[in-house]
């Protein structure tokens, strides 16, 4: 589980969103990951592209909060997890293109 701090997911998540991660999985683009940057602050940012040194990952909110526009490509082994569902308080499941909504319902 993951808890939304700060704007830079608006629309989609806002502070306080309570979300069900599933650790240990490779995204794919588009999906909404939990990663780790490299001073150790963990992010909730949307995979945007793979490229050769690591995941491109950007806000949706793009004015606000620090991306891979700032700190530059995130490595595989830096993206902690992809978030399959917004537990609380408005809960959804479609925030992921890797996760298919029958293994969510299986979860």
């Amino acid at each position: 589980m993951a808890v939304v701090r700060g704007d830079s997911m608006r629309p989609t998540l806002v502070p306080g969103d309570r979300l069900l991660v599933r650790y240990e999985v490779g995204p794919r683009p588009g999906d909404v990951v939990v990663a780790r940057f490299a001073d150790g602050t963990v992010v909730v940012k949307r995979a945007v592209e793979r490229r050769r040194t690591g995941w491109w990952l950007l806000g949706d909110a793009a004015p606000v909060g620090v991306d891979s526009r700032h700190r530059g490509p995130v490595p595989e082994e830096r993206i902690l997890g992809v978030v399959i569902a917004r537990l609380w308080p408005r809960p959804f499941c479609r925030l992921t293109a890797s996760v298919q909504r029958s293994e969510v319902d299986d979860a």
